[in-house]
């Protein structure tokens, strides 16, 4: 399986940005009050001019009617809404909030990113994903994602009745929890040479992506037998998950400035 370089559109930073966050999979639910709390007080704390979401805010995410009455959708929107008044929010979707859309994004006043997407800022260009469409090894996932992307399909979900997407919602996550074990090393990673010929396209050198929940910086070597560069070399730099419950604790932010890249614990 092959991930064919999309068409990339682009982001400018405009020049009151001086520091920019990354952050992905959150997976924020009801359930986990602690890594809400930890989210909402980094929110107000930031000294990020902007914030990019690298998908997988939420745990699960069934339509954004789901946030049209009180309760945790909503206060999530309310959340957002309120730091936006003092920076600037950016979302793209993950694999668990992919049906996401624009009245959700609307009521929380962030703003719509696709997947992938090329961020200029500060003379550089970096690749933005989410980082699912580069994991090829997982065959049957790869399968998934282009059916749950689909327009038609997911008109047709968000169709049902909110009810009964919720129960669909459960099932999968159960099935998933059974299947797993719980360990990123048992997950496909992300693919160098598809990851490579983005950075290409993008006129890029560093791909910045969540996803794999393996937090780290990877160089991204030529293929065996392939002519020697003579550019830059190409690399991945991958988020941390979010998880105040785990033993320790897990949260950082990526932070971007003039500087470059840094990395900061959270909580």
């Amino acid at each position: 399986m092959t991930a064919p370089a999309p068409v990339l559109p682009e982001l400018h930073a405009p020049a009151t940005w001086h520091r920019i966050d990354f952050i992905s999979d959150l997976h924020l639910q009801a359930g986990d009050p602690a890594t809400v709390d930890t989210w909402k007080h980094y929110l107000t704390s930031t000294p990020a001019q902007a914030i990019i979401i690298l998908g997988d805010l939420f745990e699960v995410w069934v339509g954004d009617d789901a946030a049209a009455a009180p309760g945790f959708e909503q206060d999530c929107a309310g959340i957002l809404a309120k730091a936006a008044e003092r920076c600037e929010i950016h979302f793209m979707q993950g694999n668990r909030d992919f049906l996401l859309g624009p009245d959700f994004l609307e009521a929380s006043r962030m703003r719509g990113l696709a997947d992938p997407t090329v961020l200029a800022f500060a003379g550089s260009r970096w690749l933005l994903s989410h980082g699912d469409a580069l994991c090829l090894d997982d065959v049957s996932y790869q399968q998934f994602r282009q059916v749950v992307r689909d327009p038609v399909w997911q008109s047709a979900m968000l169709a049902r009745p909110l009810a009964e997407r919720r129960a669909i919602a459960r099932q999968i996550r159960e099935h998933g929890n059974r299947a797993s074990t719980g360990n990123p090393g048992d997950y496909a990673d992300v693919d160098a040479t598809a990851a490579r010929g983005w950075l290409q396209a993008a006129g890029a050198t560093t791909l910045i992506h969540g996803h794999t929940h393996r937090p780290g910086a990877h160089d991204l070597p030529e293929p065996e037998g392939a002519r020697a560069s003579t550019g830059p070399t190409l690399r991945r730099v991958v988020l941390s998950d979010w998880d105040m419950r785990a033993k320790p604790p897990r949260a950082e932010v990526l932070r971007l400035s003039s500087a470059g890249l840094e990395r900061i614990a959270i909580g």
